[in-house]
């Protein structure tokens, strides 16, 4: 798969699941794709799994072994966490910070990025404006 059919494919991803939190759809941004393409190599090459600091956007981060990985997995796994989402007491999570930066309403801009060596894949993606602040969930993570 080209990188341009994996960024598609995981801003596709996004986007389904946006439209059912009625949080308008993200478009890719190259200057995104890059820095988070830079960041995934970053990872694969240090073998690590951990956020950028202070790069003024919002993140995800997934690894996976083994298997031929699709785009949409790794967002898929980053939506799951709507199971553990309190939408009682709307709040950052450590458990659900995936799932709110994807919905996140507020959020225009998407870079995707991955890096893979044999059967070792790490996916990064950034979101602008980043997602995930303290007292913005009831507007911004919508049922």
């Amino acid at each position: 798969m080209s990188v341009e059919q994996f960024a598609q494919e995981c801003l596709n991803a996004h986007n389904k699941y946006r439209a059912l939190h009625h949080a308008p759809p993200l478009g890719l941004s190259p200057k995104l794709n890059a820095l988070a393409t830079n960041w995934a190599q970053h990872l694969l090459a240090n073998n690590r799994m951990e956020h950028r600091q202070n790069s003024g956007y919002g993140e995800n981060i997934y690894m996976a072994m083994g298997g031929n990985m699709s785009a949409s997995d790794a967002v898929d796994s980053w939506y799951q966490e709507i199971n553990q989402y309190n939408w009682h007491s709307p709040a950052f999570s450590i458990s659900t910070g995936h799932f709110t930066q994807v919905v996140w309403k507020n959020s225009t801009e998407l870079g995707v990025g991955f890096a893979k060596r044999g059967n070792v894949i790490y996916v990064v993606c950034n979101y602008n404006p980043p997602g995930n602040y303290n007292n913005m969930f009831r507007e911004n993570v919508l049922p």
